[in-house]
């Protein structure tokens, strides 16, 4: 007892945990001395808090939600609704997400969750890496916690499009305790096998970026344009990331130094979260780099393609440059923090090839009928690939002789770019009616939930459970279903 009791004391996501489970049991007993006054009554507009990963410029988080809301405003209707989603930076996610309230959300949560999931009559989890310890268990944290705090209230909980993977013991338990009354609508099947294992209730989905619409091709070629590319030449994107530089832990001591001493710079995420680095991770940093780049200038030389460097989030920024640096011609950077997530999928859409650890660079490129080769730090986009039957185009970022493999792919993917584009296009529908199969099994948990909320008159199949689909989106589903 006394040594867990110590555990949490000097490990700070131990202790986030530790608090987030005080303040739900808390949030229980509260509930049921006013269940009236905070139940969901027949009239009103069902009060729904997004909670993920918004407001950092990670383009593949803010197109979820975008899809998301979209989707949600079709099946329920926009006068049934009011929606509100957990934002980290204000200013970072300001102009997204149509008449959706945006709640900054405080490095140190907990008190935080425990005023607000009250306010709303559920919780919908939204990060797509929303059970794994790879990059932050504060994240994971925060998500379990939100659902956590609408189940102990009798209120919707539910986890949309998500994936699970390894978690460390502490983030593991309390996942199991606080989403066992939960439902999570899972991106994958391994991801649902590993969170049945935890008891945890799920139905099968999908990612809910494949209806996203970008800005017009003209935009991506005009910024293309304007960074060299002359419209002609083959267009190879490559998104880089530092794959080496997570999990981010929160560390009190390594703030206490930054602000006294300037120390820890290099490290700092956020706050009071520091990433993980040591000689040894940079020096595999610098490995995946220089194979990255050691493939992309040979099929540059070969095939005569333009090189643009894509950052899917603000961070990648430092990957992007330095990947650059590498290569013999150089390479424009096109990142998220100068660029907005409707401009970005429009970029990634006029390659003729994308290399990318970036999982969500190669979801929002797939209706464009853009061949990808994968280079994956974690199960996203080995999941992924692995649906898709591209296996042969999916490697590690720890791979060993990963430059010459990886340029092998590449070779491959772009001689066979007519075959791998029409597979590509052939596998999107079936992601869209998954989506649409996924608005199904919310609006069934909604009205198990609360029966008396209005439900609309429509068929019960995917195509009616979809947000409004693109002239593009609507051919590929005429084409291939």
């Amino acid at each position: 007892m006394i040594g867990r009791f110590f555990d949490k004391l000097t490990d700070p996501d131990r202790a986030l945990q530790a608090a987030m489970n005080g303040l739900i049991e808390t949030a229980g007993v509260k509930y049921a001395l006013e269940l009236q006054q905070q139940r969901y009554r027949p009239g009103q507009p069902l009060k729904l808090l997004l909670a993920g990963y918004v407001g950092t410029r990670n383009t593949g988080a803010d197109v979820r939600v975008e899809e998301m809301i979209r989707q949600f405003r079709a099946i329920f209707g926009d006068e049934q609704l009011e929606l509100s989603a957990l934002t980290i930076d204000p200013q970072l996610s300001a102009g997204y997400f149509r008449s959706v309230r945006q709640l900054h959300l405080p490095p140190v949560f907990p008190r935080f969750l425990f005023t607000e999931c009250p306010r709303h009559h559920g919780v919908i989890a939204c990060e797509g890496s929303m059970f794994k310890s790879k990059f932050a268990n504060a994240l994971s944290t925060m998500m379990a916690g939100a659902l956590g705090m609408a189940a102990v209230e009798g209120k919707l909980s539910v986890g949309y499009g998500a994936e699970a993977g390894d978690m460390d013991e502490s983030l593991a338990a309390f996942v199991r305790k606080q989403c066992g009354q939960s439902l999570v609508i899972c991106r994958n099947e391994p991801s649902r096998e590993i969170l049945e294992g935890m008891g945890i209730r799920t139905k099968s989905g999908t990612d809910t970026a494949w209806t996203f619409e970008p800005a017009g091709p003209e935009v991506g070629r005009a910024r293309l344009r304007d960074a060299g590319w002359d419209g002609e030449r083959p267009l190879l994107i490559v998104c880089p990331i530092n794959p080496f530089y997570w999990p981010a832990k929160p560390d009190l001591l390594k703030a206490a130094a930054r602000g006294l001493f300037g120390q820890f710079r290099e490290e700092h995420y956020n706050s009071v979260y520091f990433h993980t680095w040591s000689q040894d991770a940079e020096n595999r940093y610098e490995d995946y780099l220089d194979a990255l780049a050691e493939a992309v200038s040979s099929f540059a030389e070969e095939s005569g393609a333009f090189v643009a460097c894509v950052g899917m989030e603000q961070l990648d920024r430092r990957a992007c440059e330095e990947l650059a640096s590498r290569l013999p011609a150089g390479a424009p950077l096109l990142v998220s923090d100068e660029h907005d997530m409707y401009t970005l999928v429009s970029v990634l859409r006029q390659a003729s090839l994308l290399v990318s650890s970036r999982y969500h660079a190669i979801v929002t490129s797939m209706p464009g009928g853009v061949p990808s080769v994968g280079v994956t730090m974690d199960e996203r986009i080995h999941n992924l690939l692995h649906d898709r039957k591209h296996r042969d185009l999916l490697f590690r970022v720890d791979d060993d002789d990963l430059a010459p493999r990886l340029l092998e792919a590449m070779r491959y993917a772009y001689a066979e770019r007519e075959r791998v584009r029409e597979e590509i296009l052939r596998f999107v529908p079936g992601q869209i009616l998954k989506m649409g199969q996924m608005g199904i099994d919310l609006e069934d948990e909604v009205l198990r939930v609360y029966p008396a909320f209005p439900r609309r008159n429509v068929p019960r199949s995917p195509e009616h459970y979809l947000p409004p689909l693109s002239r593009g989106s609507l051919a590929l589903m005429e084409a291939f279903t």
